[in-house]
């Protein structure tokens, strides 16, 4: 897959693992559109590591779906993260 469909893929992801998770997440849009390119990069690389994945197709479902569990994981993450600095401010 090229760069530029990956990159596709995880703008879509990130935009697809925000839509399933409750609540507010810290970060607009942008933030969380960015993570789902990093989060597509993990799940790619974890799928490919302990499933034996191949990433290499865009219309796979296999493909998706570690894309965007990989977009939750980081979106989960970065949740935590910005969580605790909002509540130590207070």
């Amino acid at each position: 897959m090229s760069f530029i469909a990956f990159l596709i893929l995880g703008l879509i992801a990130g935009a697809i693992a925000k839509a399933i998770m409750p609540g507010e997440n810290g970060g607009g849009w942008f933030t969380t559109l960015l993570l789902g390119v990093i989060g597509a990069m993990l799940g790619g690389w974890l799928g490919g590591m302990i499933f034996g994945a191949d990433m290499a197709a865009f219309w796979s479902l296999s493909t998706w779906l570690l894309a965007i569990g990989g977009s939750i994981i980081v979106l989960l993450i970065f949740g935590l993260f910005s969580g605790n600095r909002r509540s130590s401010a207070h």
